[in-house]
């Protein structure tokens, strides 16, 4: 993945994809980076239900059409960003992620419909979120909040670093704080016929200890990016449950494409599908 690479949006016109590509075209101007919009379509399928016609014929014109609209409302929201379209024949998810191969960040919205399929959480979101090589954006909820913080989800995992990074630099580019967020469990005692009473964990000192887990965790980023206010949200619960009751009050949530399932859980896990689902705002999946 080139980080500094163009930002690559998916469009099928749907309501969905359409706040995709503004989420995008805003995102290339904080990056001062060009904005590529791409649409795959079917050549055998006649048209796209719900979408008219505008008196063109065949898949080509309609996705020609989709494109053409997205660039235009582009050059109004965000009209320095230099736009580059792409409309080509195939499945929409594997040209997406082949065309990801040399971006800087992929974006999709959350569902969408005829070549996007349109579910609770489509077809093309979720291939691509799961296998793009490159950090991938899925669009949902809160699109274009300007207040409140970037979340992210934070364990000592490979995958929750590169996370953390990637919020701090969003964060920086969208002058606001980040806000981290650890999940733990309270340990239960082993209970059973033979086995002497233990007693209960001391609960202020675990809190501490997760808290100084978590300080140790920030700290290189915190050094790294000394402009970028920090708050932690440190608590027993679900990595899940924390994230999506944050993510009402959020610009934007990061995860990692691997951890250990209590934060930041693997894309194909609870943790990343529950986000993708129920998140109030975009969702980054940071990867490198």
């Amino acid at each position: 993945m080139n980080s500094m690479g163009p930002v690559l949006v998916g469009t099928d016109g749907s309501a969905p994809a359409q706040a995709a590509v503004r989420w995008a075209a805003v995102e290339s101007q904080r990056r001062d980076v060009p904005l590529t919009i791409l649409n795959a379509y079917d050549p055998t399928w006649a048209g796209t239900p719900g979408l008219p016609r505008r008196d063109l014929t065949g898949a080509a014109d309609l996705a020609e059409a989709v494109v053409a609209e997205a660039r235009a409302e582009i050059s109004t929201l965000a009209p320095a960003v230099t736009v580059h379209t792409v409309v080509v024949p195939g499945d929409p998810a594997a040209v997406l992620l082949e065309h990801g191969q040399d971006a800087g960040l992929l974006v999709v919205g959350h569902r969408g419909r005829g070549g996007f399929t349109s579910l609770m959480l489509g077809s093309v979101s979720s291939r691509v979120s799961t296998h793009s090589r490159c950090t991938t954006v899925v669009v949902r909820g809160r699109v274009l909040a300007i207040d409140g913080p970037v979340i992210v989800g934070v364990d000592s995992s490979a995958g929750s670093r590169l996370a953390i990074g990637a919020a701090f630099d969003a964060a920086r580019r969208r002058h606001t704080p980040v806000l981290a967020v650890h999940a733990y469990a309270t340990p239960l005692p082993p209970v059973g016929p033979g086995l002497a009473p233990i007693p209960p964990p001391d609960l202020d000192e675990l809190a501490k200890t997760h808290a100084g887990t978590v300080e140790r965790l920030l700290a290189e980023w915190i050094d790294r990016f000394p402009d970028v206010p920090v708050q932690a949200q440190i608590a027993t619960g679900t990595a899940a449950g924390l994230l999506v009751g944050a993510s009402h009050h959020a610009q934007l949530v990061v995860v990692g494409s691997h951890g250990h399932g209590t934060v930041t859980g693997i894309l194909l896990g609870s943790v990343g599908q529950q986000l993708l689902h129920h998140a109030d705002c975009p969702i980054l999946i940071a990867r490198e």
